[in-house]
């Protein structure tokens, strides 16, 4: 089954767009996104089972490319506009058959254009992770339920039903028809609208009630919204059944809704990022395996190739959002990839984005991997608000040899990450951070230790800082003054001091190297008094 508008519109951010009209048909699927402009009468592209969104013109001035468009039998159409001007724009897509976005006039065309290709991108369902989520929603509808003492359902961005509460007898019609058709009926997603209910758990993201409505025979509700991050991945409604809701309601709600969050996008992310994963997995994993899955993908064996790996700053990372922030930035890489190159293959590797792209033009790769990657990390934080990382691995002769690549890619985006700094790089760049880094965490392992400079190092913090300045000054006095905002008397007086208590040379290179291996070990905090003979 293909996407519908719906899927789309479940993945914008709340406020950017709303379902003017369905498509007639069965949930009419949604092929290939176009963007048009309104100005261009000349052009007659082929719109069937598209999603086109005409730029260049709002509500009523939209009206004559929407009746051209129309009549060419797009699946839906969106189009930016304010509520007056809506039910023109219907009248004449219901015409049609053709279905209606309303597109909010400060949401940007270039970002609802990523995000509705990323959605069409996204695999089909698997059955087996589809099973799961359902089990653990209705689990989590059941629990909730029993809490509360209350009817749940738990529902998508656009308002379809994902899972609910065992039924009993103290719902009422409205509940049964939405767990029934598996959707909220129209009339009253606009009546929950026209109250505010939406807009309040959006700004709020709290738990709203909407009274209950005797002359309707509905009953009182609860919802909040699900959040990931700023993204609203959809709500759950409580509907008491019988003496009306508990104090507990608001806790209950909140521990539910993030619960929820988790299983949303853990779900998502096994359908749009590890879709891929065994694939990447093989490509690197050895010639042959490599070998076997080329063939399998119509991957050419013998042309150039290169690995991309692809990683969140730590903050990031770190961040309450970190996962769907990983699954974005995956659909983000694979959009870019893909246009790069139609073969390449992107998934999941060990934590990060890996991107293997075949069949390069070795005179122009380099350039062209750069530009890729600038482009990963710009979009990155312009439309996720993420620091992304790119390192760019060797181009190898062919994809059955991108094992040999694969640890010294990892490598360049840890110190890119570590650093914090350049955002993109290859091997040559950061060479000898890579290997002075290496050389630190095998040092990490050895039982010796210098002992004056392990001593200086654990009870002089001033001259410590000093002596890491320094040498990341590359052993520029000036340069180090400059960066500590002291004199450079002051740096000259502080590494001659170390060198008295510690007899060292930093003029001598053996010297000097000890004494790196020392401060990366005093950096990362894993400097102790091994070897130092206390």
């Amino acid at each position: 089954m293909g996407r519908t508008i719906n899927d789309i519109l479940a993945e914008l951010p709340a406020g950017w767009a709303r379902l003017g009209l369905d498509a007639e048909g069965a949930d009419p699927s949604v092929g290939r996104v176009l963007m048009l402009d309104a100005e261009d009468t000349d052009a007659q592209p082929d719109v069937r089972a598209a999603l086109v969104c005409l730029a260049g013109a709002r509500g009523r001035a939209a009206l004559p490319a929407v009746q051209r468009l129309v009549d060419a039998g797009p699946t839906a159409l969106a189009v930016k506009a304010s509520g007056d001007q809506a039910p023109e724009l219907e009248e004449l897509c219901r015409a049609g058959g053709v279905g209606l976005l309303l597109i909010a006039p400060e949401a940007p065309w270039d970002q609802i254009l990523s995000v509705a290709k990323s959605r069409l991108d996204d695999a089909e369902p698997q059955p087996a992770a589809m099973a799961l989520l359902e089990e653990d929603l209705f689990a989590l509808a059941q629990t909730t339920a029993r809490v509360t003492s209350s009817h749940v359902v738990i529902e998508d961005a656009a308002n379809r039903v994902l899972a609910y509460s065992t039924l009993s007898n103290n719902i009422d019609e409205l509940r049964k028809a939405s767990i029934l058709t598996r959707r909220g009926p129209r009339e009253y997603e606009l009546m929950l609208k026209d109250l505010g209910a939406y807009r309040e758990m959006h700004r709020s993201r709290g738990v709203v009630r909407v009274p209950a409505s005797p002359d309707q025979q509905l009953r009182e509700r609860a919802a909040i919204a699900i959040f990931a991050g700023e993204r609203i991945m959809g709500y759950i409604w409580l509907q008491e059944t019988g003496s009306g809701f508990g104090d507990d309601v608001v806790y209950a709600l909140t521990g539910a809704a993030r619960r929820a969050a988790s299983e949303l996008i853990r779900y998502r992310n096994q359908q749009s990022v590890t879709m891929h994963e065994d694939r990447i997995g093989r490509l690197l994993s050895g010639p042959a395996e490599a070998a076997a899955s080329a063939k399998t993908l119509g991957v050419a064996l013998d042309t150039p190739s290169c690995l991309l790996l692809v990683g969140l700053s730590r903050p990031d990372a770190l961040a309450e959002d970190a996962e769907l922030v990983r699954g974005q930035l995956a659909d983000l890489v694979a959009l870019h990839a893909a246009a790069f190159k139609g073969s390449s293959i992107v998934g999941q590797h060990e934590g990060h984005t890996a991107v293997v792209v075949p069949s390069l033009t070795t005179r122009t790769a380099a350039a062209a991997l750069r530009s890729l990657a600038a482009l990963i990390v710009a979009d990155a934080r312009r439309h996720l608000g993420a620091v992304a990382f790119v390192a760019i691995g060797r181009i190898v002769p062919g994809v059955t040899a991108l094992h040999g690549s694969r640890a010294e890619t990892a490598a360049v985006l840890d110190c890119l990450v570590r650093n914090g700094e350049a955002q993109v790089a290859t091997i040559e760049d950061v060479e000898a951070d890579v290997l002075l880094h290496e050389a630190i965490a095998r040092f990490a392992s050895s039982g010796f230790r210098h002992r004056a400079l392990t001593d200086l190092l654990l009870t002089d913090v001033e001259l410590a800082e000093t002596l890491e300045s320094y040498f990341r000054a590359s052993m520029d006095v000036s340069a180090c003054a400059n960066a500590m905002q002291v004199h450079r008397n002051t740096v000259y007086y502080r590494v001659g001091k170390a060198e008295r208590l510690t007899g060292l040379d930093l003029g001598n290179p053996a010297h000097a190297t000890i004494v790196q291996l020392h401060l990366g070990l005093w950096h990362r905090g894993d400097l102790d008094g091994a070897g130092s003979g206390r």
